[in-house]
């Protein structure tokens, strides 16, 4: 298993791994032109083979505040800590940046417990929910769950 950056050849199965999970309403759904345009902020999971096995992005939202957003694993590498190993790297990514608080907003409130973040009230992410939140077809009636780890 190799995490790195995504590139453009990358897109199509960002796509498909994404917005399978969007049509479950595990997620939101994303556009190819969504993705493009945000390529750099995306990292790819590579199984042995090479093939393409996960997707997550590290968003910046504002000088200390990052976002991870759009984490999905294939489902036939569900389960295998993959996903954790996504957020750890992404999380490390953050910190280099010198970005001092990564959050998600999730369903997955379990899994994002077992990787070191605690639940937050969306209120205390005002960068979060005014740059992006404000233009979601849920706001405001986010069910989602706000998620916060301080990594440095």
């Amino acid at each position: 298993m190799n995490i790195r950056q995504a590139t453009m050849k990358d897109i199509d199965t960002m796509y498909e791994l994404i917005n399978m999970y969007a049509e479950k309403g595990l997620m939101l759904h994303r556009s190819k032109l969504s993705l493009c345009e945000t390529l750099t902020c995306f990292s790819v999971v590579e199984s042995s083979e090479g093939k393409v096995i996960g997707v997550g992005g590290l968003h910046i939202l504002w000088e200390d505040l990052a976002e991870i957003r759009s984490l999905v694993i294939a489902p036939e590498y569900a389960g295998q800590g993959i996903g954790k190993k996504l957020v750890h790297y992404l999380s490390e990514r953050a910190q280099e940046l010198g970005i001092k608080k990564v959050m998600a907003l999730t369903y997955q409130e379990q899994f994002f417990n077992h990787c070191g973040f605690r639940v937050v009230e969306k209120e205390t992410l005002p960068h979060k929910v005014w740059r992006d939140c404000v233009n979601c077809s849920k706001f405001p009636a986010c069910d989602e769950i706000a998620v916060l780890k301080e990594v440095l």
